[in-house]
């Protein structure tokens, strides 16, 4: 692969220019100055590349312009993109870490000319480019964990939404202006509320351990501390990074003595506070006064995040909190979208199911979660959006197809709405609720003696639809006809006791469904011949939602037990079984305690967008009162997945 840190500035544009010709529409030119530093110091020296990431999975990015820092490690570096919307970003690579002074006066910390280093950041896309930088740690930090599915070493290439959405989460995570840490990441909720402030800077100090050297010998121990196996070793700081990133539970405690080495950059974890893993866990809670026990999400074609809400928002938790009202979206920055919250179309109380369709409208399930005191929902129905909020179902909701307590839903490829229905009805049935196309009007109500308490729905590759039974311990398959293909955990069968309390169920590209068991703290893994495998370890802490990624690997959100304790996510080795040498499918790849979080409260849902972020709801408080037991928070594991397609239907692809 061509490394930039083997060209000569003069050859880095003309090398990369090749390999992505420039076309004849060009946009308008950028002229970017800045400082490259480490901490409060500058390097001298250094090789300064502007570069504009390739649109495609697997291309190779344009070097637009490269520039030499001054004895105060300032540069302007110039060129024209190729596109109007291009991901533009900076490398820095070798030169001279010198004292806070520059200019004649300024010596350097060593006499060598350090190829350790090389320092990124990501300057934005479209209209929105920073002109005026600074380069340091913390920029390359985020720079590898924003693009952590992207990025290897200097080269940044992937589609559009998730790389430019990349781009604007490494801006939720350091000020490319400053080289400061971001105000989403300084401040409430985020701030010394959590963990992840230190934790980012405690990065960028373990960086800083190789650039601040005055010999090579913090560098190469940090080139092997990085080093995760069957991965090449990383050569640089950058690539160092983007290894940390992408194994955060490798190496953990011998990585976090380097970082203790220096630390220019503070608030950092204390000398005795070694993370699990190095996952950087940012939290959201929209205008501060919305979220109250969010409980699923599903994003949409842009990756921006929609999510239901069990309860109206109210800060005092003794105040009886009733169904909630809203309907909530999130850009993909973890901001408010434009309208948001959406009312209307009988949103009451809306509980795990959410759902995209292929016309881009978006399907909520009304479970009709009440607090205590509050009078008992009226109707259980499903609403329906379009992507602007607005509704378009009627006021009750739809009704039809013997709707009852609506829990999980999903779309088939032909564009059938499946809606487990969590409650009996007034015949002491369960069911399975169909609405052919999309038309309510055309509902078919699905029963089966298998069926009790039907929680979430998941599709295969070729139809079929795994409904999981909390009731009964099963997990029931329809065929595309609406027949029973295939029950599993049912007593009298070989299943039988490996499937406990099934949550979650969500469909690989091999057509294996993944099962998460409340009651026994697994995950359950079924074949398409029926084959059942249970599988703990990871941090598997009752399980409740299920997500596959990209790659085939298994996220799971943990909502706690005893004492609820263990909120934390879990990742699993998936069929693919692409996850390092000795680790087969089933295997952990999260540390024993699972990736955690003081983020973290009562996880329900799980979801990966286009960019690789995990987003998981903050559902319940910890320690809950009844009258309001809902949290408010979203938070998002950044870069932590390979990326996949939406909106979801069928099996997970990548984008």
């Amino acid at each position: 692969m061509l490394s930039i840190s083997n060209l000569r500035p003069a050859a880095i544009a003309a090398g990369l220019a090749i390999l992505c010709p420039l076309s004849a529409a060009l946009a308008a030119a950028v002229s970017v100055t800045g400082t490259v530093q480490s901490g409060a110091h500058i390097v001298a020296g250094a090789t300064v590349t502007l570069l504009e990431a390739a649109p495609l999975k697997g291309g190779s990015p344009t070097a637009l312009g490269t520039a030499i820092t001054d004895g105060c490690g300032n540069f302007t570096v110039a060129g024209t993109p190729k596109k109007t919307d291009a991901v533009l970003y900076i490398i820095a690579q070798n030169g001279e870490y010198m004292q806070p002074s520059c200019g004649a006066g300024a010596t350097a910390r060593s006499a060598w000319v350090s190829p350790y280093i090389q320092l990124a950041a990501a300057i934005g896309s479209g209209a929105s480019i920073a002109t005026s930088v600074v380069v340091n740690e913390r920029t390359t930090t985020a720079f590898a964990y924003a693009f952590a599915q992207f990025a290897s070493g200097p080269f940044l290439a992937g589609p559009s939404p998730g790389l430019p959405n990349a781009s604007t989460t490494a801006g939720n995570l350091a000020d490319v202006t400053t080289g400061d840490v971001s105000t989403v990441l300084s401040t409430a909720p985020n701030g010394t509320a959590t963990s992840t402030y230190a934790e980012f800077n405690s990065l960028a100090n373990l960086l800083a351990s190789c650039v601040e050297a005055s010999t090579a010998t913090p560098c190469e121990d940090l080139m092997a501390d990085a080093t995760a196996p069957g991965v090449p070793p990383p050569t640089d700081t950058l690539t160092a990074a983007e290894t940390i990133a992408t194994h955060p539970a490798n190496n953990v405690q011998a990585l976090f003595g380097l970082s203790s080495l220096t630390r220019p950059y503070k608030p950092a974890l204390g000398r005795e506070k070694s993370p699990d893993a190095w996952t950087l866990a940012v939290t959201y809670q929209g205008n501060g006064m919305e979220f109250d026990g969010p409980g699923n999400m599903a994003v949409d074609k842009d990756g921006n995040i929609w999510i239901t809400n069990n309860y109206i928002y109210d800060s005092n938790p003794r105040v009886p909190t009733c169904a909630g009202l809203q309907l909530l979206e999130l850009t993909p920055a973890g901001q408010d979208a434009p309208g948001t919250p959406f009312t209307g179309g009988g949103i009451s109380g809306a509980g795990f199911g959410i759902a995209w369709d292929t016309q881009d409208t978006v399907w909520i399930g009304n479970f009709s979660f009440v607090g205590k005191g509050c009078p008992d929902p009226t109707a259980y129905s499903v609403s329906r959006f379009t992507k602007d909020g607005k509704p378009l179902s009627p006021a009750t909701g739809f009704t039809q197809g013997g709707i009852t307590a609506p829990q999980g839903m999903a779309f088939d490829q032909k564009g059938n709405l499946w809606i487990a229905n969590d409650k009996a009805n007034a015949n002491g049935d369960y069911t399975v609720t169909v609405y052919p196309g999309g038309d309510p009007d055309a509902a078919v109500q699905l029963s089966a003696a298998s069926l009790n308490a039907p929680f979430a729905v998941a599709i295969d590759g070729k139809g079929n639809a795994w409904v999981t039974n909390r009731g009964n311990n099963t997990v029931v398959k329809f065929a595309p006809d609406y027949s029973v293909a295939a029950t599993y955990g049912a007593p009298g069968t070989a299943s039988y006791g490996l499937i406990r309390r099934p949550l979650g169920v969500a469909i690989d590209s091999k057509n294996n469904a993944w099962v998460s068991n409340q009651d026994s703290y697994s995950v359950a893994f079924i074949t398409p011949s029926g084959q059942v495998t249970d599988y703990t370890g990871g941090g598997i802490t009752g399980p409740w939602g299920i997500a596959v990624d990209g790659a085939d690997n298994i996220f799971v959100s943990n909502f706690g037990g005893k004492n609820y304790i263990g909120a934390r996510v879990t990742e699993l080795c998936g069929a693919a079984a692409g996850c390092g040498p000795g680790v087969k499918r089933g295997d952990p790849i999260s540390p024993a305690a699972g990736y955690t979080s003081n983020a973290f409260t009562r996880l329900t849902g799980v979801s990966v967008d286009q960019a690789g972020n995990v987003w998981v709801p903050d559902n319940w408080e910890k320690h809950e009162l009844q009258t309001n037991p809902g949290a408010h928070y979203m938070v998002e594991l950044v870069g932590l997945a390979a990326p996949v397609k939406a909106p979801l239907l069928g099996p997970p692809q990548q984008p």
